[in-house]
């Protein structure tokens, strides 16, 4: 699968690290990367700042690679490409979206300058 590009010419912020927790903390509902055990204010805004920006970052990330898989599979090269309905089902995503996610895979896979162009969430 081809990587793609940033959307934008200065390089991508690096957000903090996520670390995986136990199996056995992640079974408690109200334990959520030890953020309950930070009893400074100043500190949990912080750490939980620095969560928030790195799931932002993550789930941009990860949605960069939806639409570079979606137009991967809706390639009219590929024997095996699925239409826009396909990958809507698969994806979870309605048939418009899909079809606006192939277009952004599209951008990204030319490396086409998509600065202002975000898809829309699919729910």
């Amino acid at each position: 699968m081809a990587e793609p590009t940033p959307r934008r010419k200065e390089p991508r912020l690096r957000p903090a690290p996520l670390i995986f927790e136990p199996a056995e903390a992640a079974a408690d509902p109200e334990h959520f990367f030890d953020l309950e055990s930070i009893e400074d204010p100043q500190a949990l805004l912080a750490r939980a700042t620095e969560l928030a920006q790195a799931f932002r970052a993550a789930a941009d990330r990860a949605v960069e690679f939806q639409a570079v898989a979606a137009a991967q599979l809706a390639d009219p090269r590929r024997f095996d490409r699925l239409t826009p309905a396909a990958i809507a089902e698969q994806a979870e995503w309605t048939e418009d979206y899909a079809k606006r996610m192939v277009e952004f895979g599209q951008d990204l896979m030319r490396g086409a300058d998509t600065e202002g162009r975000t898809p829309v969430d699919p729910v």
